[in-house]
């Protein structure tokens, strides 16, 4: 697709690989773009979101930014706004699951575009950071927001204020990742998962990614609204039906996302 990122799709799952780990602005011009595509595309019934080489995306590119604040600091400090905004609402509008294979490093707004993603596997050895407070600056790409929701906003306030780097395995253990497996395994753990999302009842993901999007902040009453609208749009699919058919029957259902 381009020098920073490339898509290749599979049974239903597109991957998209950073071939890059530090957030260029080109970086973040053509993920954005890739993930505004595959919101477009009805073929996609889960997303892989990894890296390429030893980490998975380490934040903003540093030598990069230094450059800008030295060219035009009202500039360089307008890319939170117009760039990693909309990429992050990007990110969480996909109505697909999307699995993040965290292949290595991962800081700052690289640790934000991974809390985007659903389902989190990391390779064992990873190095996690928030890495804001290092530089002097507060946390963007919905960092804050999505630490408060993974580990509460005790730990979350720690994390960003003391960003000293810890494992996969503790990340784990916190619940901001989901399965730490071994550094050659990730890819294939990782694609495994979103094929098995992939082959799975989609709209009822969808609907299921829409009511954890507001569960945690909505009124139980609103919630229970929602989730009475959504149930019986499901009722009436394809794929419900299958379902229903296919325990009677004692076999594995064949969902078609329909």
């Amino acid at each position: 697709m381009s020098e920073t990122v490339t898509r290749t799709d599979d049974g239903g799952v597109a991957t998209l690989t950073l071939l890059r780990p530090g957030l260029s602005s080109a970086l973040r011009t053509d993920l954005l773009a890739a993930v505004t595509e595959l919101a477009a595309d009805e073929s996609v019934r889960a997303v892989l979101l990894t890296g390429s080489g030893r980490a998975f995306c380490v934040g903003q590119d540093l030598a990069e930014h230094v450059e800008s604040l030295r060219g035009n600091a009202a500039t360089s400090l307008s890319v939170v706004e117009d760039e990693y905004n909309p990429l992050i609402l990007a990110l969480a509008a996909l109505r697909v699951p999307v699995v993040v294979g965290i292949n290595g490093a991962c800081a700052g707004a690289g640790l934000g575009i991974a809390l985007s993603g659903d389902l989190r596997v990391a390779a064992a050895g990873s190095k996690f950071t928030t890495a804001f407070a290092g530089v002097g600056l507060s946390s963007d790409s919905g960092l804050a927001s999505r630490l408060v929701h993974c580990v509460g906003g005790s730990r979350a306030a720690q994390l960003l204020l003391l960003p000293d780097p810890f494992s996969a395995e503790t990340a784990e253990q916190w619940g901001l990742v989901h399965r730490v497996v071994p550094a050659d395994e990730v890819h294939d753990e990782a694609r495994a998962l979103a094929a098995r999302l992939a082959s799975g009842p989609t709209a009822a993901y969808r609907a299921m990614k829409t009511v954890l999007a507001t569960a945690a902040t909505d009124p139980l009453e609103e919630t229970l609204a929602l989730e009475a609208r959504l149930q019986t749009q499901l009722g009436r699919t394809a794929d419900h039906l299958e379902a229903v058919e296919a325990f009677l029957a004692k076999r594995a259902p064949d969902f078609t996302g329909h």
